[in-house]
């Protein structure tokens, strides 16, 4: 006897799956948590930082001593420029005796030269106090001229103190018209070589982002944390500009874990985070650099396990996908190919779709939908082509119903007698007359310009005046523009005749038809207005059905026949639509889309 395997259920065998791919991460991850706990290497990552701010302190310095050497060599030494004869040639002295343009051109292409030596780093500014002019030389920001620092407190105070040369702490460059131009600048006086008299003073400008052009190796979070304060614990560099002017424990509320020890470096916390902090004083200035970084990113050991996590993570993540997508795609693949296929056919579309290789019951049911399919192509096909028939013969017939030569000589004789018998009236429904058979049997196409079908409403209008007595006037509100854009023949007239003989006929009074043509979007809007007597609700409901394509006429062509030649040329988007109350009038207005007949015209 066969022994008959223990009945499993689909959900037992998703779920038990399911279960490992959960328990298996959490084991693994916490047995490597375990495993790889964190040593934190601080010895080495304090040295690396501390390292750090000894190179930028040292770069800083080396910047700023160079720019002392350049206030003091351009204050008393020579141009480059000068010749060898002429040593006794200093361009800004000279410049401080006597403003001119050559002393002036002499002065500015020394400094520009400094300026452009040090990458435009800084601006010089040389306040004449010998009753001159000032000299402002800046590379790439405008000079404010109306700015004068003579009245400034630091400006006096360096004046009256014995000081030749002092240094600005971090300060707003109000000589440039530049918005937070933040600058250090150092400021000197200019003693004549001659007899000692002060003859300016002058200040070299730094911009402070020369701090960033110094630490551009620095990764981006290192420098947000590079701090630079002064001897009062205020901040004169940071890269938030923000910050400049307030106290360094105002910006980064500290709560030391530790005293500070001999290499100058801290366990900090703040916003619940430890940090090491680096405190790395000047050589030659009177300020301290700051540098913190965040504990968790200098654990070797963190970064591993972090790694490890991630890798495991983005294996387990990629497993479970892998297995719900086979698993789901396993029972559902099938059945969404055949609702696929049903999607299409809803569409229209019949040929090429896709088979399903499925050999239970879902392939014999896509087999079966698939015969059912290339039969109902067949009778759309063949409804679509009687339809069509159906259209054509109704315009043949229609223009067949006469012999258009016959007519036309016979109405030219009617008009001929007319026009000798001087009756102006006949002449005029005649010609009307002609002109609408010629329209009807042009065999060029079935599409024509909007202004021909105007044409051809004007002189059906014609005729329909002398009938009426004149009781039937017509207004037009056209946009010109638009009479080059192409409609289907014979679109308009019916809608016209309709809103005569079922709106106007009757009635005693004088009735109004209005034409407007107008865009709508990307659409024209052909709309036929009469002020007749409306319909009531039955009628509507029996129009509506004919637009929708049941049987019924208004008129010769019919407006069902319009109707469905405009969604055969242009699709179910275009067409005609009413409004009608009774009392008030009718309104039809006809779809269409915006083509120029130079697109593409004639017979669709």
């Amino acid at each position: 006897m066969i022994k008959r395997s223990r009945f499993i259920s689909i959900k037992t065998k998703i779920i038990v799956p399911f279960l490992f791919v959960i328990i298996v991460p959490i084991l693994i991850m916490s047995v490597n948590s375990y495993i790889s706990s964190q040593q934190l290497l601080e010895k080495k990552y304090r040295d690396l930082l501390i390292d750090i701010t000894q190179q930028s302190n040292i770069r800083i310095e080396e910047f700023l001593n160079e720019i002392e050497k350049i206030s003091l060599v351009s204050s008393y030494g020579i141009n480059s420029y000068v010749s060898a004869s002429s040593q006794e040639n200093y361009p800004i002295q000279n410049y401080l005796r006597d403003s001119s343009t050559t002393h002036e051109n002499e002065a500015s292409r020394l400094l520009m030269n400094y300026i452009t030596m040090k990458d435009r780093a800084f601006s010089v500014y040389i306040y004449n106090m010998n009753q001159g002019e000032n000299l402002y030389i800046s590379s790439n920001k405008p000079i404010d001229y109306t700015y004068n620092p003579k009245k400034e407190p630091w400006f006096q105070n360096f004046l009256k103190s014995e000081d030749v040369v002092m240094n600005l702490p971090t300060h707003l460059d109000d000589q440039t018209k530049s918005k937070d131009n933040w600058a250090i600048s150092n400021v000197r006086k200019i003693f004549d070589l001659k007899n000692g008299k002060l003859l300016g003073v002058m200040v070299i400008s730094i911009d402070l982002d020369f701090i960033n052009k110094v630490n551009e190796r620095l990764q981006e979070e290192r420098r947000s944390a590079f701090t630079i304060v002064d001897d009062q614990e205020r901040i004169i560099y940071n890269r938030d500009y923000s910050k400049i002017g307030k106290l360094f424990k105002e910006t980064l509320s500290l709560d030391p874990k530790e005293d500070l020890i001999n290499d100058g470096s801290q366990i900090v916390r703040t916003e619940g985070r430890d940090y090491i902090l680096i405190r790395n004083p000047f050589k030659e200035q009177k300020w301290t650099t700051y540098l913190y970084m965040p504990l968790e990113e200098l654990s070797v050991e963190g970064k591993i396990l972090k790694r490890n996590l991630l890798i495991i993570v983005v294996m387990l993540v990629c497993f479970a996908i892998i297995c719900s997508i086979y698993l789901s795609n396993l029972v559902t693949r099938p059945i969404k190919k055949l609702m696929r296929n049903m999607s299409l056919v809803e569409k229209g579309k019949f040929d090429h779709l896709p088979s399903g290789q499925s050999n239970d019951e879902i392939g014999l049911l896509a087999n079966r939908f698939d015969q059912m399919s290339s039969e109902l192509k067949q009778l759309v096909e063949r409804i679509y082509q009687e339809e069509e028939q159906k259209s054509e013969a109704e315009i043949r017939a229609l223009q067949a119903q006469i012999n258009p030569h016959f007519l036309y000589n016979t109405l030219n004789s009617v008009k001929w007698i007319a026009s000798m018998q001087r009756s102006d009236k006949i002449v005029e429904m005649t010609e009307a007359l002609i002109s609408m058979l010629r329209y009807t049997a042009n065999n060029t196409g079935a599409l024509v310009p909007i202004r021909e079908e105007m044409d051809n409403i004007e002189h059906y209008m014609s005729i329909q005046k002398v009938r009426y007595f004149n009781r039937i006037q017509v207004k037009y509100e056209v946009d010109d523009i638009l009479l080059d854009y192409q409609i289907l023949k014979l679109t308009i007239q019916p809608i016209v005749e309709n809103a005569i003989f079922h709106g106007l006929a009757e009635q005693e009074d004088e009735g109004t038809i209005t034409i407007s043509i107008y865009r709508e979007n990307q659409d024209i809007i052909i709309g036929v207005k009469d002020n007749g007597q409306g319909m009531d609700q039955e009628t509507i409901e029996h129009l509506q059905r004919d637009v929708l394509g049941v049987e019924g006429n208004f008129n010769g062509i019919g407006i069902s026949n319009v109707h469905n030649r405009l969604r055969r040329i242009y699709g179910s988007n275009y067409g005609i639509h009413f409004v009608s109350e009774q009392g008030m009038g009718t309104i039809f207005y006809i779809r269409i889309p915006q083509v120029l007949m130079s697109d593409g015209g004639g017979q669709p």
